[in-house]
């Protein structure tokens, strides 16, 4: 009996990347696209973001031991925005795009990078284990709804209310900056470490986010999909 080949059909959604750093950030890229050594490719620029993520985990949990180890990830968040973000752009730039295979891989990387980063800050002691797990679910929550709006809706949204990935990262530098110094904060008579209080804030925010744009995905479905 003859076997027929069927080639998944697939088509890329439209990319919504509206964000403060953005127009800064796409100049960037594109000068490190135009003179990237043609040796380097976007699997290389990917596998540099999964690892730097990895050393900004594992610095976290050394920062427990010594605090100076906060620079080192700062010095990893650097190089994870510089593979994280430039192996798309390179793609592109060359015409290379496997758009399957990259946005699997990208979106398995980034799992794995959520996890390496928010398990390091747990374990940092400048962070409470169960808001790094509020953190960790919150962003795994907010990354399953894009997923599914990619799919049924064909954008893929990567940043909200003008924050994304980029801003993300800036926030955490300059956050480790500041508790290399002063990782206590008072607040209405308590003293509270500052990771908590950012990561409390991050989760309400994450959820918030979630919860607004699951309601919005879902009216828009419900109207172009109204049963007659």
């Amino acid at each position: 009996m003859a076997t027929v080949a069927r080639v998944c059909e697939f088509r890329p959604a439209k990319r919504v990347l509206k964000s403060v750093l953005a127009p800064v950030e796409k100049r960037a890229l594109q000068w490190f696209a135009r003179h990237m050594p043609t040796w380097v490719n976007s699997d290389h620029l990917t596998l540099l973001g999964l690892m730097s993520m990895l050393f900004a985990g594992l610095a976290y949990w050394a920062s427990s031991k010594n605090p100076l180890a906060l620079l080192v990830v700062c010095g990893c968040l650097a190089l994870n925005w510089f593979g994280d973000s430039l192996d798309g752009t390179l793609a592109r730039f060359r015409d290379q795009q496997r758009p399957r295979y990259g946005f699997y891989v990208d979106h398995v990387v980034d799992a794995l990078s959520a996890l390496f980063l928010f398990g390091g800050l747990g374990l940092s002691g400048y962070m409470h284990p169960g808001i790094a797990l509020g953190l960790l679910l919150a962003y795994n929550l907010l990354a399953m709804e894009s997923y599914l709006a990619t799919y049924t809706i064909g954008e893929f949204r990567l940043t909200h209310f003008l924050f994304g990935p980029t801003e993300l990262r800036a926030l955490l530098v300059i956050g480790n900056l500041y508790v290399l110094f002063k990782p206590m904060v008072h607040i209405g008579g308590h003293t509270l470490r500052l990771f908590d209080v950012g990561g409390a804030i991050g989760i309400v925010g994450m959820v918030f986010v979630f919860a607004l744009t699951a309601l919005r995905n879902t009216v828009r479905l419900y109207r172009e999909e109204r049963l007659r």
